[in-house]
C-alpha cells in the first residue's frame, strides 16, 4: 500500500509542477504583452485560461483520491495539505495573468499614453518570485523559500510607489483618468501574483518544517 501511495503522490506532484511551469509562462506573456503593447499575445493568455482551472480541478480530485484511497498521515498528509493550497495558489495566479492580459489588450491600443511607473521592474520581480518559488517547491529548499518571504516587501514598497505617482498623474492628468486606473490595475495584480508566491514559499516551509510562518516578519541575510 505504501508502494501505491508513493507512485500516486509522485504523480501529483509532477502534475503540481507541471501546473506550475505553465501559470509562469501565462504571467510572463501577460506582462510582455503590457511591455510590448502587444494585443495578440494578450489575447494568447486570455484564451488559455481553461486549461489551467481544467489543471486545478484534476489536482484536487487526486488529492481528494489519495486521501480516500489512502488515509496519509506525518509528512504525507502535509503534502496533500500544501498540494491543495498551492494548486488554489496557482490557479489564482493563472487569473491574475489573465487579468494582466486584459489590460494589456486596452493598453496596445493606446499606444501614445507612457505608462507613468516602471512596470518591467515590478513584472520582473514578481516573476521572479513566482520563478524562486516553484524551484523551492521543487527542490524542497526552505533557505529559498525565506528568502522568497522577505523579497515580497520589495514588491509592496513599489505598489505604494506606484499608487503615489498615480496620483499625482491623475492631478496633472485628469483626461486620462481611465488610462491610468487600468495601468493602476495590472501593477496591483503583479502584486498579488508576488503574495500568492510567498504563499507558496510559506507552504514548503509548513512541508518542510511542519512550521506555519503566515504573518510573521521575515528577515533574510544573504
Amino acid at each position: 500500500m505504501q508502494k501505491h501511495l508513493q507512485r500516486d503522490m509522485e504523480i501529483l506532484k509532477n502534475k503540481l509542477i507541471t501546473m506550475g511551469g505553465e501559470t509562469e509562462d501565462r504571467v510572463y506573456k501577460a506582462t510582455l504583452s503590457i511591455i510590448n503593447r502587444d494585443a495578440k499575445m494578450a489575447n494568447d493568455v486570455i484564451n488559455a485560461d481553461q486549461e489551467i482551472d481544467q489543471m486545478e480541478v484534476e489536482i484536487e480530485e487526486h488529492c481528494l483520491k489519495i486521501l480516500a484511497l489512502y488515509q496519509p498521515v506525518a509528512k504525507d498528509l502535509r503534502l496533500i495539505i500544501a498540494i491543495l493550497k498551492i494548486n488554489n495558489d496557482l490557479e489564482r495566479i493563472g487569473d491574475l495573468a489573465v487579468n494582466i492580459a486584459e489590460r494589456g489588450v486596452f493598453l496596445a491600443n493606446h499606444k501614445e499614453f507612457e505608462i507613468f511607473f516602471d512596470i518591467k521592474k515590478m513584472a520582473s520581480k514578481a516573476e521572479s518570485m513566482l520563478t524562486s518559488s516553484i524551484d523551492c517547491l521543487v527542490h524542497l529548499d526552505v533557505p529559498l523559500a525565506h528568502k522568497i518571504r522577505a523579497e515580497d516587501n520589495e514588491v509592496d514598497n513599489m505598489n505604494r510607489e506606484m499608487y503615489a505617482r498615480a496620483k499625482e498623474v491623475m492631478i496633472l492628468n485628469p483626461e486620462h483618468i481611465n488610462f491610468i486606473l487600468h495601468t493602476v490595475s495590472a501593477g496591483r495584480h503583479l502584486e498579488r501574483i508576488a503574495d500568492h508566491a510567498t504563499n507558496i514559499a510559506e507552504d514548503v516551509i509548513y512541508l518542510e518544517e511542519a512550521e506555519i510562518v503566515r504573518h510573521t516578519p521575515e528577515v533574510f541575510e544573504s
